[in-house]
């Protein structure tokens, strides 16, 4: 492989970067095309629980801020895999076959599990969190009207969705310190009762104040807590 100058490097990654940077423009563009659809969909869990509700635009500029905000996640989504495969390009020629061969799964494993997370959290947690938040202000024991702004639970749904993608990382981050030495299978057996008691403690910080969301995050992280100790070396 010929040798590039460090002038070389440096115009090989302003391009890279203006390329993903393009990307992103272009994806932007399209996603305010789509947003009205990512809206649609987004909502659509809350709908499905509570078929007369009426969601708040709660000022003029509202509808502008929610068009920006859907077409930047939208932009984020699509441009993700450019960035992380560019990075990948870059990177890896001056790598060892060890390193690649370390690294390649990681980039392709943490988009997947930040997909499952986000989807657990909208398929399964969103259902059961919504029903049991529109029951409760509609069972109100004062004369109330529940109109959720929509800011609000476009930013409460996103943020959950982010919170379940980066918690279902975990498997990987215990793998890769196993990986490299830092923590082994033993000691997580050892840790297992703190552990469970550290999951269910973030559990509580990371979901809205209901016992019911905070199940649904500690027990898959449990589980993924479990998965984690068989793919790691025995000691």
């Amino acid at each position: 492989m010929k040798k590039m100058t460090l002038s070389q490097h440096f115009s090989e990654l302003r391009n890279r970067i203006l390329f993903v940077a393009a990307v992103f423009a272009i994806a932007f563009m399209g996603g305010l095309v789509v947003e009205p659809w990512m809206q649609q969909f987004l909502t659509q869990p809350l709908i499905n629980v509570w078929p007369d509700g009426t969601l708040l635009y709660t000022g003029l500029t509202d509808g502008l801020i929610i068009s920006f905000s859907m077409a930047g996640l939208f932009a984020l989504l699509v441009t993700t895999p450019v960035l992380l495969w560019n990075m990948w390009a870059f990177v890896s020629p001056g790598l060892k076959k060890q390193e690649r061969n370390f690294i390649w799964p990681i980039l392709i494993l943490s988009p997947l599990l930040f997909i499952v997370g986000a989807g657990f959290a909208f398929w399964f947690l969103f259902p059961v969190v919504f029903k049991f938040f529109v029951d409760l202000n509609q069972s109100a024991p004062v004369p109330s009207v529940l109109m959720p702004a929509m800011r609000n639970y476009l930013g409460f749904a996103v943020g959950m969705m982010k919170v379940f993608g980066v918690a279902f990382q975990l498997p990987l981050v215990l793998v890769m310190l196993n990986k490299f030495g830092l923590l082994r299978r033993s000691q997580m057996i050892e840790m297992r009762r703190y552990a469970i008691v550290i999951i269910v403690i973030m559990a509580a910080i990371l979901t809205p104040p209901d016992i019911v969301s905070q199940v649904m995050l500690a027990v898959p992280m449990w589980g993924l807590f479990e998965i984690s100790i068989l793919f790691m070396r025995k000691d």
